[in-house]
């Protein structure tokens, strides 16, 4: 029976349904993942579960989601209590759990980043997307649906994750560039940024938008210095493109990954498949090229 790769919670554009397509790209062994962009670190989590890599970055620009990954991996029981009182004390607070959920919000807001808050907020909330408004204030409305993931299976994957990942991880809340800088030879970096679509935007995945010139001058210096690296950017829905290949120039081999039906389609009564972008950095190819590994057949997931 195929085993569940574990995730903390559900995150909205996270590559977690995608890790098995992606992960066909990297040696079967490495040294080091870095993730600059690392969100909710789906791949690095897949890539701990599967034994690929024995040390790990992960970064994030927004610092509030970086602390509840150092949390989870770092001290896991701490989260898990934390977070299983928040949680609870939803269904007993004066005015109902939505009422809860605003008042943890204020606090937040008001200063007290606590990460089991922030988690909390982030189960909560509709569609697992992190917005926040020009102030700066996470601005997100609760899931009217539903109470958000409960502490039993948020248990389950945190001691799971903190198995696989604690020790091997540094934690950094930096520019993407000071991280690739830190990037050496023999390390495979992964880099889901903010997508073109949404990357002038304040309040999507990210507190900050990416300046495409400025990614593609970066992958420029990834280059010369023969550090290998693989990209999720963009994509399409059906006829529908989004945003600006990467150039030529920089050799990278484009694959289209099927990330399935896309629900927003599917609200319109269209079934319309929606289609990843993945770069491969020309170092990669060329090590699958020399070990004359079939890219499909390397790895079974």
């Amino acid at each position: 029976m195929k085993q569940t790769v574990p995730h903390i919670v559900q995150y909205q554009g996270s590559k977690r349904k995608l890790a098995d397509q992606i992960l066909r790209h990297m040696p079967r062994k490495f040294e080091r993942l870095i993730e600059p962009f690392s969100g909710m670190a789906a791949i690095s989590i897949a890539v701990a579960y599967r034994n690929m890599a024995e040390q790990f970055i992960i970064n994030d620009i927004n610092p509030d989601i970086v602390s509840i990954l150092q949390s989870a991996i770092e001290t896991p029981e701490e989260l898990i209590s934390s977070y299983s009182s928040l949680w609870n004390e939803q269904f007993s607070y004066d005015g109902g759990s939505e009422a809860h959920f605003y008042k943890v919000r204020n606090d937040f807001n008001q200063g007290d980043k606590k990460a089991c808050a922030m988690l909390y907020l982030l189960a909560r909330c509709v569609k697992g997307s992190v917005r926040y408004n020009s102030a700066g204030e996470f601005n997100q409305s609760p899931d009217k649906r539903r109470n958000g993931t409960s502490p039993e299976s948020l248990s389950f994957n945190v001691r799971s994750i903190s198995n696989i990942l604690k020790g091997k991880t540094i934690f950094y809340s930096k520019d993407f560039r000071e991280i690739l800088d830190m990037a050496q030879k023999g390390d495979i970096v992964y880099m889901d940024p903010p997508y073109q679509g949404v990357s002038n935007v304040r309040d999507h995945r990210y507190i900050a938008g990416l300046s495409f010139d400025e990614f593609v001058v970066a992958l420029e210096n990834l280059n010369k210095r023969n550090i290998d690296y693989i990209i999720s950017y963009d994509g399409s829905l059906g006829s529908k493109k989004y945003g600006q290949d990467l150039p030529e120039f920089l050799g990278l081999t484009r694959y289209n990954l099927n990330a399935g039906l896309s629900t927003q389609a599917l609200y319109l009564g269209k079934k319309l498949d929606t289609f990843e972008a993945l770069y491969v950095s020309s170092g990669l190819l060329s090590y699958f090229e020399n070990k004359s590994v079939c890219l499909q057949g390397q790895l079974e997931f």
